[in-house]
């Protein structure tokens, strides 16, 4: 990677919509960015200032190996790590796999609990400002019909970033959630709906990636927690 200005960032869920469009506006602004995902073959990136790092968030057992290594790479402070991936599935309880409802859990949730486990100890031995931030949703403010799984994978992110925020408190690590609602983005493509075709019925990834950058500005001692951010007229479609 490149000499940077402002720091290293690492981002979980790089590769596409709302990751790639925070990984954009980081590289503009000056940072460094490690994109971790599981599959970078289209990535549309070009920096020597970004390193994509294959991982599939969703093997946990994986994740004890794989991010220790990663830890033990980095050469220089992190200022931030940011933990975006998710995926949806949207049904009935009774319509739920096992293997569905088990993988939302993983991916949405543990995933990241077990990345901040790991990236934790360091980044508050720097001794210098860090934000942890978490990709919610407004799933995890109100449970949905055909949510539960996927509201109860965002309302955990939620819990475990307060309790995770009053354990910080103490040291210079902050923890900020942001809360979108419908982004039109590729989470919808193996999903039966989708937002409608306006721009007022859905929020884009740049606007996501914006709100990272004013955590990231705020001034040393203020805590963004939470930032909830909706589509000015939120309409739904089916697909046909």
């Amino acid at each position: 990677m490149g000499v940077d200005n402002k720091g290293l960032i690492v981002l979980s869920g790089a590769s596409s919509g709302i990751g790639l469009a925070i990984s954009r506006i980081l590289l503009l602004e000056g940072f460094s960015v490690i994109g971790i995902d599981k599959n970078f073959t289209d990535l549309e990136i070009e920096s020597e200032n970004f390193k994509p790092i294959n991982i599939d968030l969703s093997d946990l057992d994986s994740l004890s190996i794989a991010l220790p290594k990663i830890l033990s790479e980095i050469g220089q402070p992190i200022r931030a790590l940011i933990n975006n991936a998710g995926f949806g599935r949207m049904a009935f309880v009774e319509q739920l796999s096992v293997h569905d409802m088990k993988k939302v859990m993983e991916v949405n949730f543990l995933s990241h609990a077990i990345v901040t486990k790991f990236f934790l100890p360091t980044l508050k031995q720097q001794n210098a400002l860090v934000d942890i931030v978490f990709t919610g949703s407004e799933a995890s403010l109100n449970g949905a019909r055909q949510g539960s799984i996927y509201c109860a994978s965002k309302f955990a992110i939620r819990g475990f970033a307060q309790a995770l925020r009053e354990e910080c408190a103490k040291s210079l690590v902050r923890v900020s959630v942001l809360n979108p609602g419908a982004v039109r983005t590729e989470f919808f493509k193996d999903l039966d709906f989708e937002p409608g075709p306006d721009p007022e019925n859905a929020i884009e990834p740049e606007d996501v990636a914006t709100l990272i950058m004013t955590i990231l500005e705020a001034r040393q001692g203020t805590v963004i927690d939470e930032i909830n951010l909706s589509p000015q007229k939120q309409v739904w479609r089916r697909k046909k």
